[in-house]
């Protein structure tokens, strides 16, 4: 298997047990009185399963695509942009005229 396709499932492996966690960790604190409609409604499990595959979509897609840009070349310092020392630099203008 590819080294990118690892690495894409790997991250996203890890931001469905995060998902899993977070949605579990929610029923089990009790916020908005979740543990109560999970366990005391006919439809409970069901709101429980959806907000669970929802928060492993949403995890895993950030790990992902925080594993795709943490991948980025450093960039280089030819750039125009002024030092990060807070000098200032004089800069030739022609006219154009």
């Amino acid at each position: 298997m590819p080294k990118h396709i690892k690495l894409l499932l790997r991250h996203a492996l890890g931001g469905a047990f995060a998902g899993i966690a977070f949605s579990a960790l929610l029923i089990w604190s009790n916020v908005a009185g979740l543990r109560h409609l999970v366990l005391e409604t006919a439809d409970g499990p069901l709101a429980a399963g959806i907000m669970t595959v929802f928060f492993v979509i949403t995890f895993a897609s950030v790990q992902m695509g925080r594993a795709i840009m943490a991948m980025a070349e450093p960039e280089d310092d030819n750039d125009l942009t002024p030092p990060r020392n807070g000098e200032l630099v004089a800069v030739r203008v022609h006219d154009r005229g």
